[in-house]
């Protein structure tokens, strides 16, 4: 089985999407190195993503260039699941599976179908929920050098939540973009 990612580029003042879900900011983004992108696609099976970033990413496509488009700026083929309390309404669009389920049921679900690839999450809501049940076993984080000052935030908790992370990669061939995977600290007695 794969492991479930949580993957982004994010500003330098934590956000990974500005207001509105724009994306427009990620051109500011330090070019990765050849052949990063695709490596990065294809250890990935499945995408779970939120509604608001789905219908963000619709209302947005005329505006958004190679890199924001698609996911891994078209480098990525799968299946992208759409946890939304509204399915039906995306009954239509063949490219998405959309679900109203649990946390635990969707990443089974989606590890499932990913099989031996990866499952990536590419919502900090979803990631948040799937943090309160320790499903996440990798980040990947990137940044990009701009400060966006408001949008959708990394991890944001009312009261706040303590979640340590330990490096296990640095990744060499990108140091201008800070590539770096991180894996949950848990308890020694887990």
């Amino acid at each position: 089985m794969g492991k479930v990612v949580w993957g982004f580029t994010s500003s330098l003042d934590g956000f990974i999407a500005g207001p509105g879900h724009d994306m427009s900011w990620m051109a500011v983004a330090e070019p990765l190195a050849e052949g990063t992108t695709e490596s990065l696609a294809s250890r990935v099976a499945v995408i779970v993503a939120g509604r608001t970033g789905y219908d963000a990413a619709r209302e947005q496509a005329d505006i958004r260039d190679e890199t924001t488009a698609e996911a891994y700026g078209g480098a990525w083929t799968g299946t992208e699941i759409i946890l939304t309390h509204r399915p039906e309404e995306l009954a239509d669009d063949p490219s998405v599976v959309a679900m109203c389920a649990p946390i635990t049921e969707v990443i089974a679900h989606a590890q499932t179908l990913a099989g031996d690839r990866d499952v990536q999450i590419i919502s900090a809501d979803i990631a948040r929920q799937a943090l309160e049940h320790d499903l996440i076993d990798e980040l990947q984080v990137f940044v990009a050098p701009v400060f966006l000052g408001d949008g959708t935030r990394i991890f944001d908790v009312s009261g706040g939540r303590r979640v340590d992370w330990e490096l296990d990669a640095i990744d060499e061939a990108n140091p201008r973009s800070f590539g770096r995977t991180y894996r949950p600290k848990r308890n020694s007695a887990e």
